[in-house]
Order: structure tokens, then C-alpha cells, then sequence
């Protein structure tokens, strides 16, 4: 892709570029470029954001590279002379990358559901009209994807929750959800890792620790696991 064919796709705000498939890539700072699909949140396109990782990160001058949900972050060694040429790099990776998938493991959490800590499940019975039991066994019957890893060390972002039971992020965060709550936020589903601040909705909780800084693989989950939430009980 030429700086000239590049110019033709660019917003006003310079430096954010979006080519003819709808595909964002803007400058984070001087050396980080965010790459971003703005089509559908879904699997086919996290598959080529996948695909897009593998291949850039045999890149010569990336240092690093973080894949996101349907995102990816890309840390070069060096403040690039000709960023434009990197975007340009980017987008023609994009173009050529094929979709893949990632063998990964079946992970099984157990989880308490309703209870002391399920403190949105209420809002959310309210938000979609549906019971409290109902809304527990939409969740637990599902069979989610983890995306990304992100948020807080180990948080996964999975996907595949039933849009019966979306439920959009707090505007107002709760200022101590616990390690362990099993929370919706939008469209996703998640386990919250550490003890604080947290804007997703709680509907149950699962001792499983998410993270452990000592393992020899400190996060349960990778890109590509499948989880299921195994009821345990049902607190209501």
C-alpha cells in the first residue's frame, strides 16, 4: 500500500486511518499502533486477529504485541521514521491474514450462584425480564471462547454469552467486588481476578483462582480456551 493510496483513507485527526474494509489503525504514543476490526464482535473475526498476531509478531522491529478483543496492539522496538509505512504494513497484513484457530484446553469453573455476591443479579432479572433462574441457567448452559487476555493479570474476555442476559457495564463501578465474582459486562462474561473497583455485574462466584503470580503459567486461561460454568449451587 502507497503513502499516496493510504492518504485517500484518512480522517481528518491525522494519523487514524481507516482502509476500504473498515479497519481502524491509529498510533498509541510514538512506538504502539492499535489495529482494530470494526465489523462484528465474534469469532471469524478474532480468528484473524490471531492469524494478524502470529505473523507480526515475526516482525524484525516488534517488540511486542498484545492481542485484544478483535484488536491488536503492536509495540515497536523503535519510534519508526515513516509511521505511515508501518500503518500501511499493518493494513496489508490484515488483507492477507487467514483465519485460524487455537487448540486450547476446556476449562471448568465452578460457581456459586446467587448469593451474598451476586449482588446485579436482581437488575438483571429486571433489565431482561426474565427470572433469577432463568437467567442463571442461560449462563451456565453456554459454552464461551476466551478472546483475549486483559483488564487485570489473567482476566479473560470470553465470548459467547446468549444476548438474552446482556447486561452494559455499571456507570458507576462497585468499589469492592471481590476476587472470584463471575460478572457480565455488555456482551461478555468474566471471573474478576483481584478485589476492587469493577464496573460488570455480578451474578454469582467461583473460588477458582484466575491468576496465580507463582505458577509456572501464572493464568488459567489462554486465547482459544473453552469454559463452561459448572452450577454448584444456587443460592436465590
Amino acid at each position: 500500500m502507497t503513502n499516496a493510496s493510504l492518504s485517500q483513507h484518512s480522517l481528518p485527526n491525522r494519523g487514524i486511518l481507516l482502509d476500504r474494509n473498515g479497519i481502524r489503525v491509529s498510533p498509541i504514543g510514538a512506538k504502539a499502533f492499535l489495529l482494530e476490526a470494526t465489523g462484528d464482535f465474534d469469532l471469524p473475526s478474532q480468528r484473524r486477529i490471531w492469524a494478524l498476531s502470529n505473523a507480526v509478531e515475526l516482525w524484525d522491529d516488534v517488540a511486542e504485541i498484545v492481542p485484544g478483543m478483535t484488536n491488536l496492539l503492536v509495540v515497536l522496538k523503535q519510534t519508526p521514521e515513516e509511521p505511515e509505512r508501518l500503518l500501511g504494513r499493518l493494513l496489508d497484513a490484515w488483507d492477507h491474514a487467514e483465519s485460524i484457530d487455537l487448540a486450547g484446553r476446556t476449562i471448568e469453573i465452578e460457581v456459586r450462584y446467587g448469593g451474598d455476591h451476586a449482588t446485579d443479579l436482581n437488575a438483571l432479572c429486571d433489565l431482561s425480564g426474565l427470572s433469577d433462574r432463568e437467567v442463571i441457567r442461560i449462563h451456565h448452559e453456554g459454552i464461551y471462547r476466551v478472546f483475549a487476555l486483559g483488564s487485570a493479570p489473567g482476566f479473560g474476555y470470553l465470548h459467547g454469552l446468549d444476548p438474552r442476559i446482556y447486561m452494559p457495564r455499571k456507570t458507576v463501578p462497585s468499589l469492592n467486588m471481590a476476587r472470584g465474582c463471575v460478572t457480565i459486562g455488555g456482551m461478555q462474561t468474566g471471573v474478576a481476578v483481584l478485589t476492587g473497583p469493577n464496573g460488570w455485574n455480578s451474578i454469582g462466584f467461583a473460588e477458582l483462582q484466575m491468576f496465580d503470580p507463582l505458577s509456572a503459567t501464572p493464568a488459567i486461561m489462554a486465547p482459544g480456551d473453552t469454559v463452561r460454568f459448572i452450577p454448584v449451587s444456587i443460592e436465590l
